[in-house]
């Protein structure tokens, strides 16, 4: 299953020699570029031990090789979003 943008993986030699030292990689965008069968470009971030996003990176990846560590979110149902509407109660306080 090919990784999807805001899932984190674990990136290990299983997903490619370049990485002897292990990485977390949250992904941005998993690119449809042509590339040998199982290969796939993924731009994203390192993250550190924290999770937070230390450097911006494309790396190259067998998706056999990669971990899911988390997966992104699913797509929200219900009514789309519209721009510049504020949807929250404000609250008013008296005297």
């Amino acid at each position: 299953m090919l990784p999807r943008s805001g899932d984190i993986l674990s990136v290990t030699r299983s997903a490619s020699v370049q990485f002897a030292e292990p990485l977390y990689f949250r992904v941005i965008r998993v690119h449809d570029w042509p590339t040998y069968d199982g290969w796939v470009w993924l731009d994203g971030y390192e993250l550190n031990a924290g999770g937070d996003a230390v450097e911006r990176r494309s790396i190259f990846v067998q998706v056999d090789g990669l971990r899911q560590i988390n997966s992104s979110p699913e797509a929200r149902v219900g009514a789309p979003r519209r721009p510049g509407l504020v949807t929250s109660a404000v609250a008013v306080r008296s005297r």
